[in-house]
C-alpha cells in the first residue's frame, strides 16, 4: 500500500473515530441522567440506604423544577395532593394529579419534574436497588 493511501485511510477511520465521539458525548446525557440527590439536595434526601433500596424523602415547592434525572425501579407514597409534571427522556410531556396517601409503582425511568401545584409536593420514594444480571 502506499504512503498517500495508508494516510487517507488512516485520516478516514480517525475521522469516523471522532464522529462517534461526538455521538456519545451528544447522546450521553439522555442515556446516563445523573442523581436526583446530586442534582437537587434542596428537594431529595437520602433517609435510609442499604443493599436493597435507598429511601428519598421529597419536598418540591409550587413552581420549582428538577432537572432530568433518573430513577431505578422504584415505590412513591404521596404525602400530600399535588400536581407534577414529567419531562421524559423523549420530550413527552405527563401532567399528573396525585392524591395523599396512595402509592405507586414506577419502572426505571429518566425525567425532569416540575411542582405545576399551588402546594407543595411531599413524597417518599423507595427506589429498588437491583443487582447487575
Amino acid at each position: 500500500m502506499s504512503k498517500s493511501k495508508s494516510h487517507r485511510m488512516t485520516a478516514r477511520v480517525l475521522g469516523a473515530v471522532g464522529t462517534l465521539g461526538t455521538t456519545l458525548l451528544i447522546a450521553t446525557p439522555v442515556i446516563v441522567a445523573q442523581d436526583v440527590v446530586k442534582i437537587s439536595p434542596e428537594t431529595h434526601a437520602v433517609i435510609l440506604e442499604n443493599a436493597q433500596v435507598r429511601v428519598l424523602a421529597v419536598r418540591i415547592r409550587p413552581g420549582e423544577k428538577v432537572a432530568v434525572h433518573s430513577h431505578p425501579p422504584n415505590v412513591v407514597y404521596y404525602l400530600s395532593d399535588g400536581k407534577i409534571r414529567l419531562t421524559l427522556a423523549d420530550g413527552h410531556v405527563e401532567d399528573r394529579a396525585v392524591k395523599a396517601d396512595t402509592a405507586v409503582w414506577s419502572e426505571a425511568t429518566v425525567h425532569a419534574a416540575e411542582n405545576v401545584g399551588a402546594g407543595e409536593l411531599r413524597e417518599v420514594q423507595v427506589e429498588l436497588k437491583v443487582p447487575a444480571k
